[in-house]
Formats: structure tokens, sequence, C-alpha cells
């Protein structure tokens, strides 16, 4: 019984006394460069947030899901770091063969999962949010081993032009340019900007269509995201399925069946059934056209790190 009390103690000295959301990179249209500002590789996989306290590791998503269990190589190995109460951000990816990270290899369970770090929050009983981005990479990377299961984040150039010229001839996602000045802000901020390379972006589930020859289970995926709070439809897609995933697919789509459209805006097509806005897709796509709809989209997995009612339609400064 002592020895139960004594550890209890133990990690309530390194309890974080608080919890955040992460900070969030606004979209732009055009890479830049500005004096005082970093260029990191864009990683395409799920955020966490990682909270050690003691010898408890937590890793919690967007959505606010305990993760840890998902992940035990990330946790076990930040278990290992030094400091008794540490948060940091990152994103748990899984590279290809040429180092290049992609979501659906993540969804799909192919490959090692890796922690990509790119920010400290707080260090043994030191809140850091207010300090500048500077001061928290140095702490980073004080804290964060590059063995196993984690890395920090790579920076692509010095100049901004040139980073984005890295990130497409290497086929990244994009990148994420931050002021170096900057604390940590939760949500969305103007201190982190993106810009894509290679377009991928969550959209809401809002049915599907009847297969048609030899597919079976479903033919397409209608697609929608909000705006002013309607659900407003993008498309559909059917391609990115193996028989594997139709089949998982369409069982997960059963309780959510309705009779009538989500949508605010529904296509007129027959043999369509509707679903509850409940699913979010990660697809990628070659451009979203002037009427709102995507070109070549292709499924590349469900996501649950994200709430259907934070999807929104994608456009540059949103």
């Amino acid at each position: 019984m002592r020895r139960t009390r004594s550890r209890t103690a133990s990690q309530g000295s390194a309890v974080i006394p608080f919890r955040v959301s992460p900070m969030l990179a606004t979209l732009v249209d055009k890479p830049f460069d500005k004096p005082g500002w970093v260029y990191e590789e864009k990683y395409d996989g799920i955020r966490l947030l990682a909270y050690k306290e003691g010898e408890r590791v937590q890793l919690i998503s967007r959505n606010d899901i305990d993760r840890s269990a998902s992940y035990p190589e990330v946790a076990k190995a930040i278990a290992k770091l030094t400091p008794a109460s540490l948060l940091l951000d990152g994103e748990v990816v899984v590279f290809d063969g040429k180092k290049v990270s992609h979501f659906q290899l993540l969804q799909q369970g192919r490959g090692n999962r890796v922690y990509a770090t790119f920010d400290c929050l707080y260090a043994d009983g030191e809140d850091l949010r207010r300090k500048p981005l500077s001061e928290r990479r140095r702490a980073l990377e004080r804290v964060v081993a590059e063995k196993g299961a984690l890395l920090l984040s790579r920076r692509l150039a010095v100049n901004g032009l040139k980073a984005y010229e890295v990130a497409q001839r290497r086929g990244f996602e994009g990148l994420v340019a931050k002021d170096l000045s900057s604390p940590y802000v939760e949500g969305r901020s103007g201190h982190w900007l993106k810009v894509k390379v290679h377009q991928e972006d969550e959209f809401v589930i809002a049915g599907y269509s009847a297969p048609e020859g030899a597919r079976q289970h479903f033919g397409a995926l209608l697609l929608g995201a909000y705006r002013g709070g309607k659900l407003l439809y993008v498309g559909k897609v059917g391609t990115g399925f193996d028989h594997k995933s139709l089949a998982n697919l369409y069982k997960k789509f059963q309780p959510f069946v309705r009779k009538t459209s989500a949508l605010t805006d529904p296509p007129r097509e027959r043999d369509v059934t509707y679903l509850d806005p409940k699913l979010v897709a990660q697809i990628s796509y070659q451009e979203m056209t002037a009427d709102r709809k995507l070109r070549q989209p292709v499924f590349l997995g469900l996501r649950d790190d994200k709430r259907a009612k934070d999807v929104t339609v994608p456009e540059a400064g949103a």
C-alpha cells in the first residue's frame, strides 16, 4: 500500500496543469519567403498531442480521443524521454521507401509508425506556450532523441520558395511555414501557414451509389463539406477501393443509412443510399473546380480524428 501512495505522489508532481487544442495552420494559395520564418515538411498522418506525466503517457487526437492504445510504440518511446512532465505536438506517420509520408499507409497498417514532433509546449514544470517558436524548438531538440518511433520535423530550406521546390521534387503533401517569433496559439493562426503541393483533404461521406457490373457492395461515395452550416455536395469518388475495403466500408455504413439526403444540394442520381453525415474520408484529388467539384478524386481511407461538422469546403485563406 505504501508503494502505491509513493508512486501516485510522484506522478502528481509531474502533472501538466492544463490541456490544449492544437495550433492549426492557415492555408495560403502560393509559396512565399519571409525573414524570420522557417519551412517544414507537411506530414500526411494523424495529429496527436503527447502528454507525459510521470510514467503515464496519453496521445490525444484533434477530437479529444486518447489514441495511446492505437500507437503503443509511440507511447513507449515518449515514456522513455528524460523529463518527468512533457507536452509535445506532432503527427504519427508512415513513410514509404522514399521517406514520403502517406495517410493511406498509416490507415492500412503498412510500415513502421513514427511520431514526427514539431513543438514542445511543456517540459519539467515549465509552460512554454508563450515562448517564441525558436525557444520551443530548442527545447524540443533537447528532449527528443531521434531513434525508434520518434523524430524531429524536417526543415526543407532557409528560403521559402526553395523549400517549396524541395517539397515538389520530393513529392511531399506540402510545407508548413512558421513564424519563429510566434507563441503557441490554440486553433487556426496566421503564425503558421500551409502551402499544398499535393491536394488532399477530408470530406464527409453523405451516401453511396449502387454497384455496377462485377463490382460489389457500392459504386461510389457521395462527398460533402460544410460552408455556412450547410453540407454542400462536392462530387463522388469511385476509385481507391479493393474488394476488402468495399466490404468493410459497406458494413460500417449500415448503421448510418437514412431516407433523405443530408446534402443541401444532392445530385440527381438514381439508386443512391443516403447516410447520416458522421463518417469522414481522406481524399486525394487533382483540383477543385470553379463550381466546387473535385477532379480525379481517390479514396485514401477513413479518419476518426476529426468530427464531420469540422469538415469545411477547402479554399485558400480559409
